[in-house]
């Protein structure tokens, strides 16, 4: 495949003219490091388990404009060299020029630039670009350009694996090798002959899953960059394949064993002892599905399974089972993934070389077997004026710079085997894109899930990926097209144009979206037309990257394509302690919808206090979806992120890294039905999360000896938190030696018991007994147990609706009729309690909420629907406030934060490393707190 490396260099150095550099945001004779202001800051970083300081940095200096979080996560994570010796970095300057003069020295090695003038002017767009927080490298470029260690400069590698022990063997040291440098790696393992077929020697083979296990330990040893972050990899499997079925199941029956061990008391939490147990946990699995294969699902047909050897027909299943199968894995633990074979291929600039048959850990860079990708993202909200305008004359020249440093990092970067080294020479893959776009969309008063959102995003898409080929098209004038490109004109020239006529294809809303729609078509006819006469330099330019820690080193509000997290945000103060704060989007996108001033505060208030929008004074509510999030009270469909993904798809070389959030209510139908559209609208890949699929986390871990074990509960916040957070702790209230209570006998099915239910004198639910099958017996001795603890947590002020919520429809025997009149039926035991205790102690609204009600309400509701009037319930005493509402106690991340003003716990995992609730970042999580990702970013 790989054309040979040292003609690349050769080609490099013999290129005439070089490019000439013109200023754009910096001034001449100023020095980008003497323009802004800057501080010292002291950087702790401490232990999430003891509370003890497990980093610390003392008078690193930053622009005052920097964030802590971005602070804290530049010193941790990029600064190289021991704590404590004179060669650790203490500045962003040591950093950037680290990092910008090695580009720059490289650039003029193999003569990318016409003057030594020139490359000046480029290391100081460069170097002002970085500092100003309007792009960054991905990490490995920051964790080893410049350094004594191999200059690694890729974060994305497909590998390649034949079907012998020697080649298997080698995929394990080779993934060794890139988690070691800072990257993730992906692998198809359809070449690996199925545990149904024959070896040489007449015995079985073991089959691809099998040797799944070596590499999933060998990742889970390992961290990504040394100790920078975790291994991140991804593991394919072809739909034909005959094992694919067992391929599918394999991490949803490992996240059943882990409930299980969970359950019986052993630590399986994210770096608990005993989660090393587990297999299959350290890499993302998808399956690479093709037209057939989809249409076969569509029309009801069989599909053939197909062995590796020969070729002949392993088996015949049908085809709808197998994507059931698949849709219901993913339903309960979130894998498998899928991925668009036949889509892919479409797109693919280097056919005549070899199908791409792999991807990345994140599924955004798709290309060649034993290839690398480096990737750099843009900020677009440096790119949004004041008015509205998005500047495109400054985006388009930015990409400029960009592509042409990552392609320069190519030329002396180091790869972990001959054949990547070959490979990524000879074609040179770049993997531009942006961050920050749901910010850009809510700040611009654009709905994320609408047609005028998603016409912006894919016009600025557009004209990014125009404007990288085209620049890639004037460097092939410079220092030659790339290697492979010869061989692959015809394809490459074939995809440009598929690109360019989806450019044509757009329909933009509004003046904005349509001025840089009109310059996408401009750079996408310039570019082709140089690129058809001098070939281009990169076999692929774009793709959107999670960015998890670059994003924070960026000060991003979103990352990737996703859009807003939620509208309350947590933020870390200089100095110390945090603070919770409205999304700073808000105000802006208020002033752009036409508010005025005043309006803009008194709904800022009620966001702080609420954390929604929903009745906001003032508000119209057409501008409620404006402030939709991705969590909360008013989140995006899962829908809205497919579009979003469908709509930029065409403007991107590679994929998108993003995962779909499904509510926890979601069914196997649905997963089924958005992999189906997510085929039809012409994405690569897609993947999806049920809230709460996964085994959950715990909300914090209470430091040894100093908090007690009731004060890790959260719940939603009453007031906003100003300059400081005043950390609160829930007081149990008992209830008084006499108190009101009352007893109901019941039968559920064949079981009978009695529920006693004791309340405040000042109303409200404060003590539950249930009686169940003979003293002394297994079920009595749990009935007591689970009352005790219910009964606590009440007084602790746990909210009943909670409870009801999380309780009601419960399934599990005994179960079936009852001898309730206002409850007939009941999955379980669990369920007929708590609905009970809805009927006896929560409100007629919030019993509508659940969908529990009376028989006499019912009766009512259904004579008032034939009448056609509407329902008014009798009036019922509210609950008493105290089993409502619960203080914070402490928050340490946005996601903490949303889960405390919600009530809803999320089950994204604690941080590994700080212990920090992380948050989604495109199909990754990513920390806050020290920006430590589970991905590939």
């Amino acid at each position: 495949m790989g054309e040979n490396a040292t003609a690349s260099a050769r080609r490099t150095r013999a290129g005439a003219g070089g490019l000439k550099i013109e200023r754009v945001w910096t001034t001449e004779g100023v020095h980008p490091y003497d323009e802004i202001a800057w501080e010292r800051r002291d950087v702790v970083m401490t232990n999430w388990r003891d509370g003890s300081i497990n980093f610390e940095q003392r008078g690193v200096e930053f622009p005052e404009s920097w964030s802590v979080n971005a602070t804290n996560i530049v010193t941790t994570k990029y600064f190289r060299g021991a704590v404590g010796t004179p060669e650790r970095e203490w500045s962003l300057r040591q950093l950037i020029d680290r990092v910008v003069k090695t580009y720059r020295k490289a650039g003029e090695e193999y003569r990318y630039f016409a003057t030594a003038a020139d490359a000046e002017v480029f290391e100081h767009e460069l170097t002002w670009m970085l500092l100003h927080q309007v792009f960054s490298f991905n990490s490995p470029v920051w964790f080893n350009v410049g350094t004594a260690s191999p200059q690694q400069v890729s974060a994305c590698f497909i590998l390649s694996v034949d079907d012998s022990v020697d080649s298997i063997m080698d995929w394990y040291k080779e993934e060794g090798l890139i988690f070691k440098g800072g990257s993730g790696s992906g692998i198809n393992l359809s070449r690996i002959r199925a545990s149904r077929e024959l070896l040489s020697s007449g015995g079985t083979a073991s089959g691809p899953v099998s040797f799944m296990r070596g590499a999933d330990a060998s990742a889970g040893t390992i961290k990504s960059g040394g100790a920078t972050r975790r291994a991140a990899k991804m593991v394919i499997l072809d739909v034909d394949h005959p094992d694919i079925e067992e391929f599918i199941s394999t991490k949803a029956r490992e996240e059943d064993k882990i409930r299980a061990l969970r359950d019986a008391g052993f630590d399986m939490d994210l770096g608990g002892r005993d989660i090393v147990s587990v297999q299959y946990q350290n890499a993302n699995n998808s399956v690479r599905v093709s037209d057939e294969f989809m249409q076969r699902v569509a029309e009801g047909k069989t599909f053939d399974l197909v062995g590796r050897l020969d070729g002949r027909v392993i088996e015949t299943i049908d085809a709808k089972g197998l994507f059931r199968k698949l849709a219901k894995a993913a339903w309960e633990c979130a894998d498998p993934g899928i991925q668009y074979d036949d889509t892919i291929n479409a797109w693919h600039t280097c056919s005549e070389t070899g199908r791409i048959t792999a991807s990345n850990p994140c599924s955004e860079y798709l290309h060649l077997d034993d290839t690398s990708c480096n990737l750099a993202s843009l900020n677009l909200m440096k790119f949004l004026g004041t008015d509205g305008s998005f500047d495109v004359e400054k985006f388009t020249r930015s990409v400029e710079f960009v592509i042409t440093a990552m392609d320069i990092s190519i030329c002396f970067a180091d790869f972990p085997t001959e054949k990547i080294t070959d490979n990524t020479r000879a074609y040179r893959q770049l993997g531009i894109g942006y961050a920050n776009l749901g910010a850009l969309l809510m700040a611009s008063g654009l709905p994320y899930d609408s047609e005028a959102g998603r016409s912006l995003s894919a016009a600025i898409t557009a004209l990014m990926t125009g404007a990288a080929y085209r620049r890639s098209a004037e460097l092939a004038g410079v220092v030659g097209a790339y290697d492979g490109y010869a061989r692959n004109a015809t394809p490459h020239q074939k995809v440009m144009r598929k690109h360019a006529a989806a450019a044509e294809a757009l329909a933009p809303q509004g003046p904005v979206a349509t001025a840089v729609a009109s310059a996408a078509r401009r750079e996408w006819k310039s570019g082709n037309s140089l690129g058809e006469k001098q070939g281009w330099r990169n076999a692929q330019a774009s793709v959107l990257a999670p960015t998890g820690t670059i994003g924070f080193m960026m000060d991003c509000d979103t990352t990737g394509v996703e859009p807003d997290l939620a509208l309350v945000k947590f933020k870390k103060l200089v100095g110390g302690g945090s603070m919770q704060i409205v999304n700073q989007t808000v105000p802006r996108a208020l002033r752009n919808l036409g508010y005025q001033e005043e309006q803009i505060e008194a709904i800022t208030e009620f966001i702080s206090e609420n954390g929604h929008v929903v009745d906001a004074p003032g508000l119209k509510p057409e501008h409620y979806a404006v402030f939709d999030c991705a969590m909360g009270e008013r989140s995006i469909a899962p829908m809205g992120h497919v579009l979003m993904m469908a709509a930029v798809q065409p403007f991107i070389s590679g994929a998108i890294s993003k995962t779909v959030n499904m509510p926890e209510s979601a069914t196997v139908e649905e997963v089924e039905q958005m992999y189906y559209d997510g085929w039809k609208l012409g994405l690569k890949a897609l993947a999806i999360y049920r809230d709460n699929c996964k085994v959950g986390q715990p909300l914090s871990v209470a430091k040894k000896d100093k908090e007690p074990a009731a004060a890790q509960a959260v719940a939603p916040v009453a007031t906003p938190v100003i300059e400081k957070v005043i950390e609160y702790r829930p007081v149990r209230k008992r209830l008084p030696k006499k108190r009101p209570s009352q007893t109901v006998s019941f039968t559920v099915g064949d079981a009978e018991g009695y529920l006693t239910a004791s309340s405040y004198p000042d109303d409200g639910l404060g003590e539950v007994f249930l009686k169940l099958g003979k003293q002394g017996s297994t079920l009595a001795g749990v009935m007591d147990a689970f009352s005790i603890a219910v009964s606590v947590a009440l007084q602790y002020g746990v909210p009943l609706q909670t409870y009801v919520e999380k309780f009601m429809n419960m399934k599990f025997e005994p179960a079936g009729m009852t001898d309730d009149p206002d409850i007939r039926l009941s999955n379980s035991v669990i369920d007929y309690v708590f609905r009970r205790l809805a009927l006896d102690f929560l409100p007629y609204d919030q019993r509508a909420e659940l969908g529990v009600f009376t028989a006499a309400e019912r009766a009512a509701r259904l004579r008032a629907e034939e009448e056609g009037v509407e329902y008014v319930p009798a009036p019922v005493a509210a609950p008493r406030a105290d089993s409502v509402v619960l203080p914070v106690t402490r928050v340490g991340s946005s996601t903490e934060v949303l889960e405390s003003i919600t009530g809803r716990v999320s089950d994204a995992p604690l941080c590994y490393t700080c212990g920090t609730k992380m948050r989604p970042a495109g199909s990754c999580y990513v920390c806050e707190g020290c920006g430590s990702t589970s991905g590939c970013s």
